[in-house]
């Protein structure tokens, strides 16, 4: 993870009722200098799970608005 940027966290929603999975931003991750993790989160997942990934230029624009 030597990219310094932060990562969006996701949970993962799988239903038989959905036609495709639905991704619900959660929270957000900062890398540290050791390449350690800080997780912030909105929510908590029912699911027990988080997925944690880059965010895309839409989701950096929606950050940066709201800080």
């Amino acid at each position: 993870m030597s990219d310094k940027k932060p990562k969006g966290v996701f949970v993962i929603i799988e239903n038989e009722r959905l036609e495709k999975p639905l991704w619900k931003r959660v929270g957000t991750a900062f890398i540290n200098r050791d390449e350690s993790l800080n997780i912030f989160l909105d929510a908590l997942p029912l699911n027990g799970k988080l997925h944690v990934r880059d965010l895309k230029e839409r989701d950096e624009a929606q950050e940066r608005e709201a800080a």
